[in-house]
């Protein structure tokens, strides 16, 4: 039985790299997302060998923001100049603030670090933050060069296999080129071509919905003094998250040092995809703002029209948000290649979870193949699996929840419970650990694999998500049946708050 380390150890302050022998493991990772980045450093301190192929030129770090969860973030302990980079780049002392979508202000603006307090958390160790996606990235890409990793670019995969037979797993780019590794990692993204070795391709519905997203430099804002003054920062250039909730609709923008952003969901307009190159200009916004059901009798506040209009050129992503169903499986018959972050399980943005499952996933994966061995490799695949299948089913099934919570707003309850306007972050999603679970229970989930105990059935060690959950299969038609019908969600049993 490989050895897994004690629940005391499993939580030591600090393992840098060189802490662990190296294992002689070849991960070969396919992407450079969230995923993919951290499952690069964190095998690397694992003691893996690792190799990266890349399908564009360079990195890609645009974008706007992201809610980075505490579960993820924990992994920081292990990587000292991260953690500093992180605490340099993330929003300090925040305020947030709620409107109607019309400008009444329904939560005036408090402390993030208050609310917290009066939630019974710990300012200090909060559940997680929103973070600007090209600032984290470039910090983890940073942190990849400098290690070292192998990174091929313009290596564009059409296809995975696998050789039980050699204990490989590899893949082939569109120029006839073959890779091998012990074990590869597709962190490509949603679409990725493992999907046909895993078990089929998951089709993507579309919801109906969509987001325009905006990011650009802060002094865009003095073409208008009034929006300026509106989305000026709390004193002592204090940064604010202001959330708007509406009819059908909600938007959210954040003013910091350097930047200003916005987000707002809608209806499909005919305009949008699943890409973040896929522009529009303010005009198609501001008519779109218009035609949004509810608007006739109670339109949006002028002023978030104005933020609109000061919008530079070429800035304003309409992305398409599509539906998958949980897939089925996340691995090869072999194990010799596994999915992480969206290439397994995409999120809603709605959700606040989908950075944090894809940085939890390539922790979980480094450590059951340091935990295993070279000569354990499907059987640590496949205990990654038992850890994470579940969790994620659920934190997906949340995001849903949480979607509908946002755009069918109570404002009766919401004025009575201001919380009610606040999407779920329950404990069982910001108090895991991926890491020290994976240490604690690696032996336990091997022994239950060996006894032929199923995913579902296994009770030999604590569940890491909600405690008296039943594990059953959902599909997005039954979601979308409910939401259609006014229904709530049904999350199943067990502990979700």
């Amino acid at each position: 039985m490989p050895h897994a380390l004690t629940s005391r150890d499993s939580t030591m302050e600090s393992k840098p790299v060189g802490s662990y022998e190296p294992t002689g493991i070849d991960v070969l990772i396919i992407g450079t997302g969230l995923a993919g980045l951290v499952a690069a450093l964190e095998c690397v301190r694992k003691g893996h060998n690792v190799r990266v192929l890349e399908r564009n030129s360079t990195i890609n770090t645009a974008g706007d923001m992201y809610f980075m969860g505490l579960s993820a973030t924990r992994v920081f302990k292990h990587w000292p100049e991260l953690k500093e980079e992180y605490q340099r780049i993330s929003l300090h002392n925040a305020w947030i603030e709620t409107f109607k979508h019309s400008g009444e202000v329904i939560i005036s603006p408090k402390k993030v670090a208050d609310r917290l307090r009066a939630q019974g958390l710990d300012p200090d160790t909060p559940p997680g933050e929103f973070q600007m996606r090209p600032l984290v990235y470039k910090m983890f890409v940073t942190a990849v060069e400098k290690l070292g990793v192998s990174v091929e670019f313009n290596r564009r995969v059409v296809d995975y296999f696998e050789d039980e037979s050699k204990g490989k797993g590899g893949c082939e780019t569109d120029d006839g080129k073959r890779y091998e590794a012990d074990v590869v990692i597709a962190a490509d993204g949603v679409g990725s071509k493992s999907q046909k070795l895993v078990g089929g391709q998951v089709r993507a519905m579309p919801s109906g919905r969509a987001m325009w997203r905006a990011a650009f430099p802060i002094e865009h804002l003095d073409k208008n003094p009034e929006v300026k003054e509106f989305f000026k920062m709390m004193p002592n250039n204090e940064p604010i998250v202001r959330t708007w909730l509406g009819p059908s609709t909600y938007a959210l923008t954040l003013t910091r040092e350097d930047v200003m952003v916005w987000i707002m969901n809608h209806d499909v307009t005919g305009t949008e995809k699943e890409s973040w190159s896929n522009t529009i200009n303010a005009d198609e916004v501001l008519e779109g703002m218009k035609k949004m059901p509810g608007m006739e009798k109670n339109k949006w506040a002028p002023i978030f029209e104005e933020l609109v209009k000061v919008t530079p050129p070429d800035t304003i992503v309409n992305f398409e948000l599509l539906w998958r169903n949980p897939q089925p499986s996340w691995t090869s018959p072999g194990a010799r290649v596994i999915q992480i972050g969206d290439a397994a399980h995409s999120y809603l943005p709605a959700s606040g979870n989908g950075a944090t499952q894809a940085i939890e996933d390539a922790i979980s994966i480094a450590s059951c193949l340091q935990i295993g061995g070279k000569q354990n490799i499907p059987q640590s695949v496949r205990a990654h699996i038992r850890f994470r299948f579940i969790r994620n089913s659920c934190a997906q099934k949340l995001g849903f929840s949480n979607a509908e919570l946002l755009q069918d707003t109570d404002w009766d309850k919401v004025k009575l419970d201001p919380r009610r306007a606040a999407p779920k972050l329950p404990k069982w999603v910001w108090s895991h650990d991926p890491e020290a679970y994976a240490y604690e229970n690696y032996n336990k989930a091997a022994e239950s694999m060996k006894n032929g105990v199923k995913m579902e059935d296994e009770t030999s060690f604590e569940p890491n998500y909600p405690k008296g959950y039943k594990y059953e299969p959902w599909s997005i038609e039954k979601v979308m049946e409910d939401m259609r019908a006014g229904r709530p969600i049904e999350l199943g049993e067990g502990d979700w708050e």
